[in-house]
């Protein structure tokens, strides 16, 4: 019998990363998680058992430290969620680019790579720019590695509908629909991605392969926002806005709420459409995704 693959995840007291972290473990994978240094107590995912390394993305001894005994690595660490005060170079490049090196020298087995659609070097929007120059540095590296490039995730906690539904539960009367919210979305349920990560460890036909992953239906962003309302029993007028007018409010938000509900990363995804096949992950990983309005009861809460 193989021993069980040990697995370090980056990222893992995030949204994304708390789900894998505890579908790896119950799947009965070693998980570590690599902790940036902080005075503050990692939010890591409750009772999941799992070690903890800590260090920067770029320090190489701490990631050297942090590597042993690793066979794979999951990368979900990013600054995106972070808006206006992200430092998508020394995170999101520079970053990747660490650990891919500490990677290799660490001879890990497989190189797990979480990245957006609509990833392009040439894009006019900062984090998909970032993610692509990411994904170079993993495909020149000598890794097996497996890119998912996903479409917008959403579930408890996430930076997408929990924030929306705090949005609008604090506006009164109106919600600003920028551009009319007629751009095509794909929402793929948390869960799934997780699911479709874990999997594809034990699928050998997923190395050095790049894919392009979302949820089982096309909707756009007004069509979401109706079903959330519904969801929450909440009515607003719509009011349209263009996406320069609302990303200048926005930027203003960042800077002056301690806290606020949207950033500018998240308006420069609605920008424009982000889909897929359908059927990519049916087909290459078995599972039927969830849809968008069947599970966002968690939003009640």
């Amino acid at each position: 019998m193989q021993p069980m693959k040990k697995i370090l995840i980056t990222g893992a007291t995030g949204f994304i990363g708390k789900v894998l972290t505890r579908q790896l473990t119950e799947a009965g994978y070693e998980a570590r998680a690599l902790i940036r240094p902080s005075r503050q107590s990692p939010n890591l995912p409750v009772g999941v058992p799992i070690e903890v390394a800590v260090s920067g993305l770029n320090d190489p001894r701490g990631l050297s430290s942090a590597l042993v005994d690793v066979d794979v690595i999951y990368h979900l660490a990013s600054e995106e969620r972070r808006g206006g005060q992200a430092d998508l170079l020394k995170t999101d490049i520079q970053g990747t680019q660490a650990v891919v090196q500490a990677a290799q020298g660490a001879g890990v087995e497989r190189f797990f790579y979480l990245s957006h659609l609509g990833a392009d070097r040439a894009s006019a929007y900062p984090v998909l720019t970032a993610k692509a120059i990411a994904e170079e540095h993993i495909r020149n590296s000598a890794l097996d590695y497996t890119i998912m490039r996903s479409a917008i995730i959403f579930g408890p906690g996430d930076g997408f509908t929990t924030e929306l539904a705090r949005l609008l539960r604090r506006v009164p009367f109106f919600f600003f629909l920028p551009d009319g919210g007629e751009t095509l979305l794909q929402p793929l349920w948390v869960q799934d991605l997780a699911t479709t990560l874990v999997w594809a460890l034990d699928n050998d036909d997923t190395r050095r392969q790049t894919y392009e992953i979302g949820g089982p239906e096309f909707l756009t962003f007004r069509e979401m926002m109706a079903t959330i309302m519904e969801v929450l029993g909440i009515k607003k007028t719509w009011v349209p806005i263009r996406t320069p007018y609302l990303r200048s409010l926005t930027v203003l938000a960042e800077y002056i709420l301690p806290n606020p509900p949207t950033n500018v990363y998240w308006l420069d995804y609605l920008a424009t459409n982000h889909t897929c096949s359908l059927t990519t992950i049916p087909q290459r990983f078995n599972l039927l995704p969830s849809r968008f309005g069947k599970r966002l009861d968690y939003l009640k809460q």
